[in-house]
C-alpha cells in the first residue's frame, strides 16, 4: 500500500476558501499524482510539464520516497514580462512506502512531461494459500 501525507494540504484548501484561487498555489497542484495498483506493483504517475529529466532527484530512505524537481524560469532574460502564471523554483513531494513494498527494485521513467515510478510489491507479502490435511498432519504452504 502507498500511503501518502501532506501536512499542508488542509491549509492550502482552507485559504484556496478564504482567499480564492488568484494569488495562491495550491502545494500538489505543482506537482498532481495519480497512483494505483495494478497486479503485483504499484503505479505513480507524477505531472512535471516544463522539467528536464537532468532535473528529476528521487531518493528512497526508510520507506520514504522524495521526488525533488527544479523548473527554471523560462523568460528569465526577458525584456518585459506579461504573465508569469508557471510556478518555478526547487519542489519536491514525499511519499511513505508501506513495508508491503519493495523500495529497492523502483524503476521510474518519463516522457512527454509524466514521471512514472512503478514500485513492486514484496514478494515475501504476497498472500498465499495454506493447505489444511486432515488427520492432524502439519499445515504445509503453497
Amino acid at each position: 500500500m502507498l500511503m501518502q501525507t501532506d501536512p499542508f494540504r488542509e491549509l492550502d484548501r482552507l485559504t484556496q476558501q478564504v482567499f480564492g484561487r488568484t494569488g495562491t498555489l495550491s502545494r500538489s497542484a505543482v506537482m498532481p499524482m495519480d497512483a494505483y495498483r495494478s497486479g503485483d506493483e504499484f503505479v505513480v504517475h507524477l505531472d512535471l510539464p516544463g522539467v528536464d529529466s537532468s532535473a528529476i532527484e528521487l531518493h528512497v530512505e526508510h520507506n520514504l520516497l522524495t521526488v525533488k524537481v527544479e523548473r527554471q524560469p523560462t523568460a528569465e532574460h526577458a525584456e518585459a514580462v506579461v504573465a508569469a502564471e508557471r510556478p518555478h523554483g526547487v519542489f519536491s513531494r514525499q511519499l511513505f512506502l508501506s513495508e508491503t513494498l519493495d523500495a529497492e527494485h523502483i524503476t521510474a521513467s518519463y516522457d512527454a512531461g509524466v514521471l512514472t515510478l512503478k514500485i513492486p510489491v514484496a514478494a515475501e507479502t504476497t498472500p498465499c494459500k495454506i493447505e489444511i490435511k486432515a488427520g492432524g498432519a502439519e499445515q504445509q504452504t503453497s
